[in-house]
């Protein structure tokens, strides 16, 4: 897994557990995904797919993170 994409994931965990969009337990189960992605080191985009389909907080933060 690229050093860019870690940065990414961490800055995701980071913005997950900060908002307010998104009640404890979808925080909890989005933290639980990235994480083991990362041990996995999956493909990011069904990862990603997987959290927009969740809540709509996800497009705004990988738009934010210029993600696409």
């Amino acid at each position: 897994m690229s050093h860019k994409l870690k940065d990414h994931l961490e800055k995701i965990k980071d913005e997950v557990s900060k908002t307010d969009m998104l009640d404890e337990s979808q925080k909890a189960d989005s933290v639980k995904r990235i994480e083991e992605w990362v041990i996995e080191d999956k493909a990011f985009g069904t990862l990603k797919n997987e959290l927009t389909e969740m809540s709509i907080f996800f497009e705004k933060l990988f738009a934010e993170l210029g993600i696409e």
